[in-house]
């Protein structure tokens, strides 16, 4: 029997840093997300992977961001040798995406990772966005749909869970969501013909698991409210979009979210829909917000519900991929 507490650590992905995931994994953790840092050597990684597989109460989610180019996180290992980024990927041919995307996947399948935060489908409208750039696949909302369907496909079948981030799309942004809250001020007509597209047809496609990003959108909420914490558009995706997979949010220990208090931020997600957290780190602070989390849901309902449906969704995902 799993208890309410197993099921609230199933919900959270974090970090090595600040150690606190070695006990976080006794009691139920639902991931780990891998950074250059940890990755220093093909065999210390594996030795690592191994250490967290027999510490853990539950198998866990082996998470990273490789999506190539700017965003690759075992560069230690690869002695200069690069994956190109989704912008060049898919400029040289549907061909050489599809099979850079399977050394990818092939490549960390032989770590033992089995979730990548990829691929990016936003569709980077503004030529001066300091977050997203090269990316991204294209300014083209049909070739971003492209791309998707190539690189979600190829990582499915390649036993590989793909992430498709960051909903409802992040290519309009003039900000950095890791240091403020960018404010996307378009109509939802303006969002639906160009940045919600990819995903509508990724949701179409089968894809599992969507990152939400830390974006003030106005077309989903007139207060300064980033959309991982907000129900509006959470009840879009589900309810207009039709999405049924997991929703996780993007690094929650970035500044588009922190202002808004940590239990409290990570509490209103939850409340609004989200599925999974991440956190970069697991420092005492982090493993303090699992509790407290975990004191308030003893004695409301509603949160209670919101967590078991969570468990729920993550559960029968790891178990089609055999995690």
């Amino acid at each position: 029997m799993v208890t309410l507490k197993e099921k609230l650590y199933q919900m959270f992905i974090l970090g090595t840093e600040g150690e606190g995931y070695k006990q976080a994994l006794k009691q139920g953790l639902g991931g780990i997300i891998f950074f250059t840092k940890d990755i220093q050597t093909k065999d210390q990684l594996k030795n690592l992977i191994n250490e967290i597989k027999s510490e853990s109460l539950i198998p866990p989610f082996l998470s990273i961001d490789q999506e190539g180019g700017r965003v690759e996180r075992t560069e230690n290992i690869h002695n200069g040798k690069k994956y190109l980024s989704a912008k060049y990927a898919y400029q040289k041919g549907i061909k050489f995406l599809e099979e850079q995307t399977e050394q990818i996947a092939q490549e960390l399948k032989s770590y033992g990772i089995n979730l990548n935060f990829a691929p990016c489908i936003d569709t980077n409208t503004n030529p001066n966005n300091p977050i997203i750039g090269e990316r991204a696949f294209s300014s083209n909302p049909n070739e971003v749909i492209e791309g998707e369907k190539i690189v979600s496909n190829t990582y499915s079948k390649l036993g590989i869970i793909p992430c498709v981030k960051h909903f409802p799309g992040h290519g309009d942004a003039s900000t950095d969501s890791h240091l403020t809250l960018p404010e996307i001020n378009l109509s939802l007509q303006e969002m639906e013909s160009t940045h919600i597209k990819p995903f509508k047809y990724a949701i179409e496609n089968g894809i599992e698991m969507i990152m939400i990003a830390h974006l003030h959108c106005t077309c989903f909420e007139k207060e300064t409210i980033p959309t991982s914490l907000s129900k509006n558009a959470i009840k879009y995706l589900r309810e207009t979009l039709k999405y049924d997979g997991i929703i996780i949010s993007d690094d929650m220990i970035m500044k588009g979210v922190a202002k808004f208090g940590e239990t409290e931020a990570a509490l209103m997600a939850i409340n609004a829909g989200v599925n999974m957290l991440i956190y970069r780190n697991s420092t005492p602070n982090t493993i303090n917000i699992i509790e407290n989390i975990y004191k308030i849901a003893q004695n409301d309902k509603n949160l209670t519900k919101k967590i078991n449906l969570s468990y729920n969704k993550i559960t029968k995902l790891k178990n089609k991929y055999f995690i």
